[in-house]
Formats: C-alpha cells, sequence, structure tokens
C-alpha cells in the first residue's frame, strides 16, 4: 500500500469510527437500569503477613453488610501466570450495586466509615476501579 493510500485509509477509517462513536453525554453519565460495580485491590504493609490479611478478611466480611450491596466477593491473587496479571495486591474486593446512588449511599455508611477507621493501618496502598454498565444475565 503507498503512502497515499494508506493515509486515505487511515483518514476513512477514522471518519467512520468517528460516525458510529456514542454520543459523550452517553458515555460520562449511566444509564436508567445500570449496574454499578466497586472493584478495590488492597496491599499490605506487611507484605506476606497472614495475620494482617486475616485481619482485612475480618474487616472486609463485616463490610459485607452494608444493605446497598447486592453482590460482594472478597478474592486472592489467583495462581494465574501471563504477563497481564497483576498479583501484587493481598486481598481484593468486588462488589456490586444497583446503581451510582447506593454505592454513594455505601462509602458514607457508618460500616464503611468503621472499616476504613478501624482497618486502614494494614495497608500501605489501595486502587479502585469503578465501572457502570447494563446489567448481563
Amino acid at each position: 500500500m503507498n503512502d497515499q493510500s494508506r493515509r486515505h485509509f487511515v483518514k476513512t477509517s477514522i471518519a467512520a469510527g468517528l460516525s458510529t462513536a456514542l454520543p459523550a453525554s452517553q458515555l460520562s453519565a449511566p444509564a436508567a437500569g445500570d449496574m454499578f460495580v466497586h472493584h478495590v485491590y488492597f496491599y499490605l504493609k506487611n507484605k506476606g503477613s497472614e495475620a494482617d490479611k486475616a485481619k482485612l478478611l475480618e474487616g472486609l466480611n463485616k463490610l459485607a453488610k452494608v444493605p446497598t450491596i447486592k453482590f460482594v466477593h472478597i478474592g486472592s491473587p489467583a495462581t494465574t501466570d501471563r504477563s497481564v496479571i497483576e498479583k501484587g495486591y493481598a486481598v481484593s474486593w468486588l462488589c456490586f450495586f444497583n446503581n451510582l446512588e447506593d454505592e454513594e449511599i455505601y462509602q458514607k455508611h457508618p460500616i464503611h466509615l468503621k472499616f476504613v477507621e478501624d482497618y486502614s493501618a494494614l495497608w500501605e496502598k489501595v486502587i479502585v476501579y469503578d465501572s457502570v454498565g447494563p446489567r448481563r444475565s
């Protein structure tokens, strides 16, 4: 493919892609009925400490009682081994909410605030991934 043809192909492809893209308003604002997913990765200060991990798990099991949480999963790094897999965290906390409003209630709930107060000394870093999207079965 010569340089002129390549440029034309790239321009045409970009234009076609832009014409089918969702409006920015649909990308930034969740639609009615979208589920909210909150995924947290905890990195312990005392990496490898089973006692600290057990204490964090104790706290997360208490945190799971926040009533706006619809489903929760508490996990540890899997034994999978691929270059794209992050395994440096100690515990992952994944929870699903019916919507953004329910997640905001969770953030301010006394159980969540008490969890942060009582257990934050255990971790050196927390990474959070929040996402919204349509429910799928």
